[in-house]
């Protein structure tokens, strides 16, 4: 009777909410339907709450968050990064969600770090602290002395969370085929694939060597970059469930007063952030994609050390190329410009029109080019951003979602730090300089030459290919098909660079 168990677990959602006077915070969250409280309120009318709450709405929003379980944290996560979404009060009470949750066990962890590394903790550490400097949803982080004396941070998995994962992701997916059934607009958004993606991105960070592996892929990719660094691997002492990395000290970025008071120049470090993101994302096709404020530590000299890195995110060359252009376009003005790159890469279909797809993007764009995004409503974007991918016919595709809510959380840190902050300001000069050696006529020449030889490889199977289309009349078309192989993966950069540069948001951890 997997329905009814799914049911039961939606009205304990519900049932959490209320216990922890949570309902109300909902209401302060634009993108909340104003009937969902009402409705949350009604069905949960004879529950008690608990005693001893905090006062602040934030706070008890994240408590029942992390009621819920991990899916339910990494949501929470998100949103404490969109002050303007759900206010700065409820903002802060969910930053509590980053690396303060009730920790697990010693003993726990301890046996999870004996049997993965193969000896007595004693043999392997001269200190370790019992008490866990940070725990998050996925793993908690002990800090340790290793035998020659230098200090590390070892992170070892939660117990039970390849468990808690999968009863929240098949409620999730349960859901996701109801829409999907039910409705042309869950079939539109793709929800079943965005759920599998969801699916694979929590995999990958359950297993710490992969972990790892990225931390090193990025360090190289960054080496370098004035004013960023990451911390190096203790490889002999990581497992699947444990990963050692060298410790570092400093101010967490979810601490914005105590940077303050350091003397740290906090617009500075904003904008770092921001382009630091574009410029992995760009050049290199592989970003950080978990850019949550206890995840960026700001040592005294003003680096920005990132830690974390059990989600990270990949874009193909050509992905690449076409997000520089999009933005770009964004950042002249160049409508036309914009709507070319989208018909001519297929993410909006022949059929619709190009200037009025131009003049939709000037209508979202212009009125909140010069603004900071404090004095913009995101709700409302939001609403005319979706409401603009359902009149385009625009299918979701899942596998962007990542490059989306990276953009949520490093705009959502440049807010965070300096709330005047302009997103198309401070991404200008990092596009500009992308454009200028990646897309000028003589590096795109370039390009065409180097991959002259393999369309020259590929030409006669592909030849044989469209013959045996044509003999059978060509392939039979379905609602999912996708558009052209070569770009029908990209249509979210529409919106995805529209709101990435300024307010995007998503749904997804």
């Amino acid at each position: 009777m997997p329905a009814l168990r799914h049911l039961f677990q939606l009205f304990m959602m519900a049932v959490g909410l209320r216990r922890f006077g949570a309902i109300r915070a909902l209401t302060r969250i634009d993108l909340v339907p104003t009937w969902a409280p009402k409705l949350l309120r009604l069905l949960t009318l004879y529950i008690p709450r608990r005693r001893g709450l905090p006062d602040a709405d934030g706070e008890r929003l994240a408590m029942a968050l992390a009621a819920m379980g991990p899916a339910y944290i990494k949501l929470g996560q998100t949103l404490a990064t969109r002050p303007d979404l759900v206010g700065r009060p409820i903002a802060e009470g969910l930053a509590t969600l980053q690396d303060r949750l009730p920790p697990f066990a010693f003993a726990k962890a301890k046996a999870t770090i004996e049997e993965q590394l193969g000896q007595p903790l004693e043999g392997l550490f001269a200190d370790f602290d019992e008490t866990p400097v940070a725990a998050a949803s996925i793993a908690q982080v002990h800090k340790a002395m290793l035998k020659d004396g230098r200090a590390v941070a070892v992170k070892v998995l939660r117990p039970d969370i390849e468990e808690r994962f999968t009863r929240d992701l098949k409620l999730f997916e349960w859901l996701s085929v109801l829409g999907e059934r039910h409705s042309v607009e869950g079939r539109r958004l793709r929800l079943l694939q965005v759920v599998d993606k969801v699916r694979e991105t929590v995999l990958a960070e359950m297993d710490l060597r992969l972990e790892a592996a990225a931390a090193a892929e990025l360090a190289d990719n960054m080496q370098g970059e004035p004013g960023y660094r990451l911390p190096s691997i203790e490889w002999e002492m990581t497992a699947k469930r444990v990963m050692t990395l060298e410790w570092v000290d400093g101010i967490r970025v979810a601490d914005r007063e105590a940077l303050k008071a350091a003397g740290h120049d906090l617009e500075a470090l904003g904008s770092r952030v921001v382009q630091v993101f574009l410029k992995q994302a760009l050049k290199d096709g592989f970003f950080h994609a978990d850019l949550h404020q206890g995840n960026l530590i700001v040592e005294a000299n003003g680096t920005i050390c990132a830690i974390d890195f059990g989600i990270m995110g990949r874009l193909t060359k050509l992905e690449r190329r076409f997000l520089a252009e999009i933005l770009f376009g964004f950042i002249r003005r160049d409508y036309d410009r914009v709507a070319d790159i989208h018909f001519d890469a297929g993410y909006v279909p022949r059929r619709e029109s190009h200037e009025e797809f131009a003049q939709a993007m000037r209508a979202i764009a212009d009125p909140i080019m010069d603004l900071p995004v404090e004095e913009i409503s995101a709700g409302k974007l939001l609403t005319q951003l979706f409401a603009t991918t359902e009149r385009f016919n625009m299918q979701t595709q899942p596998q962007l979602l990542l490059l989306q809510r990276t953009m949520v959380m490093a705009e959502g840190m440049a807010l965070h730090l300096y709330p005047k902050s302009n997103m198309w300001q401070i991404s200008e000069p990092v596009i500009e300089e992308w454009v200028r050696a990646n897309l000028s006529p003589e590096v795109q020449l370039a390009d065409a030459i180097n991959q002259l030889p393999r369309l020259i490889e590929r030409l006669p199977s592909r030849i044989e290919r469209w013959l045996a289309e044509e003999d059978q009349g060509g392939p039979e078309p379905t609602f999912e098909a996708p558009p052209p192989a070569q770009t029908g993966r990209l249509w979210p950069f529409a919106f995805g660079l529209i709101v990435g540069a300024l307010l995007l948001k998503i749904l997804t951890y």
